[in-house]
């Protein structure tokens, strides 16, 4: 393959991704781009069973639009790819028990993020990016593995920290 080639994948790979998980964390905190503000972002934790309030919706939306940017931009892109890792493990958890397809409100779509994420943080993001531009983070094997360990760790921990145990039903 060309490298002209694998950059351009690469650009359109980060491009895309890195663009709709920013509009993901827009939607968690404001009214644009259909959201419904961080009240309707609050409410949404709430009903999937996490405490925190406004706090949690934020910083879920705050997490979703620095990750998605940097991804975009192809800028730190281990923390990036950690960062989407994160916030997509703890939705995934969330949509676990509807099973893997998302016309049942299921994990597919945060699944794919997740290894999207992880294939970045393997790969590099490629010639045509930030990193790459001002020298920062070479790909090696043991970014990746951060990458993906701190990534994975934190949304578990998020999701065993700030979820609240279903109620019993009798």
């Amino acid at each position: 393959m060309s490298p002209t080639l694998l950059n351009l994948g690469l650009l359109i790979l980060r491009l895309v991704t890195g663009l709709l998980i920013a509009a993901h964390g827009i939607q968690k905190i404001s009214f644009h781009l259909g959201g419904k503000g961080l009240e309707g972002g609050t409410r949404e934790f709430r009903e999937d069973g996490f405490r925190g309030g406004p706090l949690t919706a934020l910083a879920a939306g705050a997490g979703q639009i620095g990750s998605g940017l940097l991804l975009a931009a192809g800028l730190a892109t281990p923390l990036a790819a950690a960062g989407v890792i994160g916030v997509m493990t703890v939705a995934l958890t969330v949509k676990w028990r509807h099973g893997l397809w998302v016309q049942k409100d299921g994990y597919e779509y945060p699944l794919v993020l997740i290894t999207t994420a992880a294939v970045l943080a393997a790969t590099g993001p490629g010639q045509w990016s930030a990193d790459q531009l001002i020298g920062l983070l070479p790909v090696s094997a043991w970014w990746s593995a951060v990458a993906v360990t701190v990534g994975l760790g934190s949304g578990l921990l998020t999701r065993i920290l700030l979820h609240r145990p279903a109620a019993p039903t009798d």
